[in-house]
């Protein structure tokens, strides 16, 4: 007979050397969908998997999985590319970022 583990949840920051990741980011969770900007793929679809931070030099970055049809690639983004996802309409406004503006939990 096996017994199954419970698993556990992952840890919301993994230092690693320089390296600082994190499970959540601007509101978003590691899973949630996000639109990326100028990728030149067609219906791409795109899951937020970290935030990452380089202690030493400032650089930070979105790490996102996904792509095309099918595609499951994980790639990274600047902060500034990464949008959350919204219905198609016919505003004029330019969407704005997470990173200028995060969705925050209301309290």
């Amino acid at each position: 007979m096996t017994t199954r583990r419970k698993r556990q949840p992952e840890p919301a920051v993994a230092p690693s050397g320089n390296l600082v990741r994190t499970a959540t980011w601007a509101g978003l969770h590691k899973g949630d969908a996000v639109e990326v900007s100028d990728t030149r793929i067609r219906s791409a679809s795109w899951q937020f998997v970290a935030h990452v931070r380089n202690v030493a030099s400032g650089d930070e970055w979105i790490e996102v999985v996904g792509g095309g049809s099918g595609d499951r690639k994980l790639r990274s983004f600047p902060p500034s590319r990464v949008f959350a996802p919204t219905k198609k309409s016919r505003r004029k406004d330019p969407p704005v970022s997470l990173a200028d503006a995060p969705r925050l939990p209301l309290e």
